[in-house]
């Protein structure tokens, strides 16, 4: 399994976040992820919440080994041609370091403070299906004409290419099992499902079933989860345990709320014997 520390940058500052995701690469995480709200989601709600695009740029050129993402790009924030763009860019400066995780958001009220559509589930999930599409084939392919429901390209061509061929890997992020497991199904080549653990053997039946319909090979596509670590050790080590015989080859660490030595520790403890 890779291990990923989820450092989300509300109250933070840049040498504190900065310095979290270093902290993450010394300690052997394989990945570093912040979140994509434009406002703080705990706390002081004036508080400081910096853009994650730019800042995974910013990481990128701070850090050496350690992969990098969003998780999750909210896929009514940007155009997913601008996002293509923005994805080979960091993926060049991070040479070949990048993780592109897509979810079809939540915050309703936060797109409608900043004035972005929120449709309904459904329009949101096309959107994110046909944005993984778009950002896929402008990372691959010349010439790409793309006639979609919510979206148009008319011969788009994108240089250069990204470093990680044929593209980054792609992330979804899907819980819903009606709509939004099957765009997962569909087009991920990871299905982040961020579910409580009871729910998970559930979903995996649901996405594994989609998978064949799609006529994909469910094995063929990568899983992750969330770990709190702030449970008791033996907690964690049993919940990671237990991914792990579920099939999940990615597992996402918040950060949690007692902090470096805490992660510390299970950096050198769980992660160790399970990694």
């Amino acid at each position: 399994m890779r291990f990923g520390l989820k450092v989300n940058q509300h109250q933070l500052d840049w040498p504190e976040l900065s310095s979290r995701v270093r902290f993450a690469e010394e300690l052997g995480f394989d990945g570093a992820w912040i979140f994509d709200h434009f406002k703080a989601q705990v706390g002081d709600p004036q508080g400081p919440c910096m853009e994650a695009w730019s800042l995974l740029a910013a990481l990128a050129a701070v850090t050496d080994r350690v992969r990098l993402g969003a998780l999750a790009t909210g896929v009514m924030w940007r155009h997913p041609s601008v996002l293509a763009a923005q994805a080979v860019t960091i993926d060049q400066i991070s040479s070949g370091r990048l993780e592109i995780a897509l979810g079809a958001a939540w915050d309703e009220q936060q797109h409608r403070a900043l004035g972005v559509d929120f449709p309904a589930v459904r329009e949101r999930a096309e959107r994110l299906e046909e944005a993984a599409q778009v950002t896929r084939a402008l990372m691959t392919d010349d010439d790409v004409s793309f006639d979609g429901r919510h979206y148009r390209l008319e011969g788009a061509t994108y240089r250069p290419r990204p470093i990680q061929q044929a593209h980054p890997p792609i992330w979804i992020a899907a819980g819903g099992e009606q709509v939004m497991i099957p765009v997962a199904a569909r087009q991920a080549d990871v299905w982040h499902c961020f579910h409580g653990i009871d729910e998970l053997p559930g979903k995996i039946a649901v996405f594994e079933e989609q998978a064949e319909r799609a006529g994909r090979d469910p094995a063929s596509i990568g899983r992750a989860a969330n770990l709190d670590i702030s449970a008791s050790w033996d907690e964690v080590r049993g919940r990671a345990d237990r991914l792990r015989n579920l099939g999940f080859s990615d597992i996402v660490v918040p950060w949690p709320g007692e902090g470096r030595e805490r992660v510390e520790r299970f950096a050198g403890g769980v992660m160790r014997a399970s990694g």
